[in-house]
């Protein structure tokens, strides 16, 4: 279906969005279901008057400084990371093309290190695992560029890439002292607790920075999937349409690390099940982001709720469930 304005067109996909609603609904049930639920349980209308202050003030405290912030940020992170997903998924037309694999995530969580043992503040953390991230891409990057960057090679790279870093994350920790080793194993973990406005914040302003970027960009990628002569030949500028894709990439891998920790296989499983809801040629940004937001959410209320008195870091939960997704991916698609 292509709607027309003027000059301008625009193609939908009535099975894309009715996923994108779908998963819309699903995601504010689980918002409702995290903020209401738990050893105090908030009713709907209370938890509406709390967030526009009118509420009691165990509601406001429970609803506006506990749950609300850690919610939030899980659905953002989420989707962050699996529109970082998506994009690197496209360019490398690999499933396996995610920033846990291709070392970005490794090297967010080594700067991240760097900093606990320096002694950082929350804040430095944060900086820290941003600059690892973008550090390990510019270097994976320029290492698999050999007259443009395909995408077997960059895969090939970020993988050779991560288990080196993966090493240094070992000797790091090994030479830490007992309680920034404790600091910085928990960290690792990837988790939603104790999360913040201060948490949510700067990974809704690289959102709504970089989404555009991402739909500008998503037409171009869906040509250069087919191959790079064939999208030059439809006049795309292919490097400069990959570097702005990987910057913007990276830039989301990083952010929602250095907000929740490296909460893995997110960005790796959000594109390929929202893949396989629109049935979809290629990667959809909307979607994927969207799936990212509702794995995460789901997977820290089942850690929360599901669990309890377990509380476990989502992190752990998001590795389980990803590693039996990525064996059944590898089983069905064995080539």
């Amino acid at each position: 279906m292509t709607i027309r304005v003027g000059p301008w067109s625009v193609r939908l996909a009535p099975r894309a969005l009715l996923v994108g609603a779908l998963l819309v609904v699903v995601a504010c049930a689980v918002t409702v279901a995290a903020i209401s639920t738990g050893e105090f349980t908030v009713p709907v209308p209370d938890i509406v008057s709390a967030l526009f202050g009118q509420g009691t003030p165990v509601a406001e405290l429970i609803v506006n400084k506990l749950r609300a912030p850690r919610v939030v940020t899980g659905l953002l992170v989420g989707a962050a990371f699996g529109l970082s997903g998506a994009i690197f998924q496209s360019l490398t037309r690999n499933p396996l093309g995610s920033p846990d694999f291709i070392g970005f995530t490794a090297g967010a969580s080594t700067g991240g290190i760097v900093a606990v043992v320096a002694g950082g503040s929350a804040m430095a953390i944060a900086g820290g695992a941003l600059a690892g991230c973008v550090v390990t891409a510019a270097l994976v990057y320029a290492l698999a560029f050999r007259g443009g960057v395909q995408g077997y090679r960059l895969v090939l790279v970020g993988i050779g890439a991560n288990a080196l870093l993966l090493a240094v994350n070992s000797y790091l920790l090994t030479k830490a002292n007992i309680n920034d080793a404790a600091t910085a194993g928990a960290w690792l973990t990837g988790s939603l607790s104790g999360r913040g406005w201060d948490h949510a914040v700067p990974v809704a302003v690289a959102l709504a920075v970089l989404l555009p970027v991402c739909a500008f960009v998503a037409r171009p990628m869906r040509m250069i999937e087919m191959g790079d002569d064939a999208a030059k030949a439809m006049g795309i500028r292919v490097e400069v349409v990959r570097a702005v894709a990987i910057t913007a990439g990276v830039l989301l891998a990083g952010v929602a690390t250095a907000a929740a920790g490296p909460v893995v296989f997110v960005a790796l499983a959000a594109p390929q099940l929202a893949r396989r809801l629109t049935r979809s040629a290629g990667v959809t940004m909307g979607a994927s982001a969207l799936m990212g937001a509702v794995l995460l959410t789901v997977a820290d209320l089942a850690a929360q709720r599901v669990l309890a008195p377990t509380q476990l870091p989502v992190g752990v939960l998001t590795a389980a469930i990803g590693g039996t997704y990525l064996a059944l991916l590898l089983r069905k698609d064995r080539h």
